[in-house]
């Protein structure tokens, strides 16, 4: 089991206080969260990367539970075993897409001790993608919206973590780029047989997954 998630529940002030469907996935299984704005699928990203705290319920990564965990043991297990891709990508916009793409083994030695060569890994990944090497040598800034979703996505699967988050990866893509870029990431998640939980509004990807959470 990769990631399992019982009763959960998030506090998020006095009067809200929101409860979650259980989770429970192993490698090569893909979930799907959908629901309204406002029905709490980013907090529950968030609780399941360890970086909000729950109120109730278990939350275990790898058979490790978070209970009794430190913020250092939590971001170490995030570091270490998960990659995220973020709304708002959180590229530094004066690094290079390759830099950027390779920072996750700068926090994990664990990743970094999976990669012989973060270069090579990093254009492997990128022509996988769809990015060429001269592409990924530009700054983050010069690249296109579809192109940073893509160095994102490197980021987030570069060493080989064991369960990727996605927040609405694919918000700024037309149709034709939102599937091309799903055929793609998919293709990652069958080579390496990891987990996949992901944020979409967007009904059209459910074919992708093989599990559905509708929050209301």
């Amino acid at each position: 089991m990769i990631i399992e998630a019982r009763s959960l529940s998030v506090n998020l002030g006095k009067t809200l206080m929101l409860s979650y469907p259980d989770i429970s996935l192993s490698a090569g299984d893909r979930l799907l969260i959908s629901g309204a704005s406002g029905s709490g699928k980013t907090t529950l990203l968030n609780a399941v990367a360890g970086a909000l705290p729950t109120t109730a319920g278990q939350l275990s990564l790898l058979d490790e539970s978070f209970e009794g965990l430190s913020s250092r043991q939590l971001d170490k297990l995030r570091a270490d075993h998960m990659g995220i891709v973020f709304q708002q990508l959180n590229l530094i916009p004066y690094l290079t897409g390759l830099q950027n793409a390779a920072l996750p083994l700068r926090f994990s030695a664990l990743r970094r001790s999976r990669v012989s060569d973060p270069v090579a890994e990093v254009v492997r990944l990128g022509k996988l993608l769809g990015l060429t090497e001269s592409q990924l040598n530009q700054k983050a800034n010069q690249l296109s919206v579809g192109q940073q979703q893509r160095v994102a996505v490197i980021r987030a699967f570069l060493g080989e973590p064991e369960l990727i988050l996605a927040d609405e990866p694919t918000s700024a893509l037309d149709p034709v780029s939102r599937d091309r870029f799903l055929d793609d990431v998919m293709a990652l998640l069958d080579d390496k047989r990891q987990a996949l939980l992901m944020i979409s509004h967007d009904p059209a990807v459910a074919s992708y997954f093989n599990q559905r959470i509708e929050l209301g």
